[in-house]
């Protein structure tokens, strides 16, 4: 999967939990993280670092059902980092 595509998905999911549509949005991110997860395999070590803190961090969101700060998760952190990795050559 692409990068631009894991953005446009992970904005989805983030549009989802904004309109409160948890359940669904808890099944896209499922994907999402697993594509991410499969591509930062190629990542830098810093790449990847970033990703297991943003992935902690993503975690506890959903853990604590703030799912405003999930989506802001998705719609800002998760981006940066796919063009981070973009920028290295990656993806």
């Amino acid at each position: 999967m692409t990068e631009s595509s894991l953005i446009a998905e992970a904005l989805q999911c983030s549009v989802l939990f904004r309109l409160g549509r948890d359940v669904e949005a808890a099944l896209l991110m499922v994907q999402i993280c697993s594509d991410v997860q499969s591509a930062m395999g190629h990542e830098t070590v810093e790449v990847q670092s970033r990703w297991t803190a943003l992935l902690s961090d993503m975690q506890a969101c959903q853990e604590a059902q703030d799912w405003l700060a999930l989506a802001d998760y998705l719609d800002y952190e998760l981006p940066q980092l796919l063009e981070a990795a973009t920028a290295g050559q990656g993806f």
